[in-house]
């Protein structure tokens, strides 16, 4: 019994609406399409890296802005053409469905993203498609700069009781007091952490968006792990208590080290 070889494209992208800034990754995937505050669509240069399942080549990432007013469109290579009895389109098919997926781009002018997609779709889709087809419209939006408040820590222990203090400061200037009591725990273990396991520079951040976010930087990339500490431990309690107060939690590595973050539900 003989078994074909088995893959799926994939595009991934991550926006952080604070900088405007947004790391994509593609395996197999055709690239995004960006279309400017001008009107203007153009592809990303985007670097391409084999699909999941075939090949072990460690993938390459962009990392571009995303200015005010722009728009951004996934799609499935399906959009673009018929496939051959192998499975692929031709290379003449894409580039020619990539084209008709740009002039119907340029300068959208639709009332919503919904009859932006409906207009795209009657323009570009082949008659007969092939494929399953998905199309992908998203309004990159930035976050108010006065929701975000930024603080560099010392790399001292005395600087955690300056660091609740601004905050909590923060917290009473959004009218977010409910919030202080776990807020004020977070930034103590994480910002604490920070200074005693990990190097300089630690930074401190709060958003306040939908919920509310704290987030803690350093320049080491070791990930914290979670554990239960025993009865007769004097420390370790720390992070199971974040992640028992909080909505949810991570960790992600930065250019310079990590950042830890937690989330919490607001109202």
């Amino acid at each position: 019994m003989t078994t074909g070889v088995v893959g799926a494209t994939c595009l991934y992208g991550v926006y952080d609406p604070v900088s405007r800034r947004c790391t994509l990754a593609r395996a197999g995937h055709p690239p995004p399409v960006v279309v400017g505050p001008d009107g203007t669509a153009a592809l990303l240069d985007l670097p391409a890296g084999p699909p999941l399942g075939l090949g072990g080549l460690p993938f390459e990432s962009l990392d571009t802005e995303l200015p005010e007013g722009s728009l951004l469109a996934l799609y499935t290579d399906g959009l673009l053409g018929s496939r051959d009895a192998d499975g692929e389109g031709s290379r003449t098919d894409i580039d020619d469905g990539i084209t008709r997926l740009c002039q119907a781009l340029d300068t959208p002018t639709a009332d919503s993203l919904d009859a932006l997609c409906d207009r795209v779709l009657g323009s570009v889709l082949p008659e007969r498609p092939t494929d399953d087809v998905a199309l992908l419209l998203v309004r990159p939006r930035a976050l108010d700069p006065g929701r975000i408040a930024t603080w560099d820590v010392a790399a001292d222990p005395s600087a955690v009781a300056e660091a609740r203090k601004n905050a909590l400061g923060r917290l009473d200037a959004w009218g977010l007091n409910d919030a202080a009591f776990v807020t004020e725990l977070v930034v103590s273990e994480l910002v604490t952490n920070a200074i005693r396991h990990a190097e300089p520079p630690v930074r401190l951040r709060l958003i306040h968006d939908e919920s509310l976010i704290c987030e803690v930087s350093d320049g080491s990339s070791t990930a914290p792990h979670m554990r239960r500490a025993r009865s007769f431990d004097e420390g370790g309690r720390g992070l199971l208590l974040v992640a028992q107060l909080t909505q949810r939690w991570g960790t992600r590595p930065t250019p310079t080290g990590k950042t830890i973050w937690t989330e919490q539900a607001l109202g």
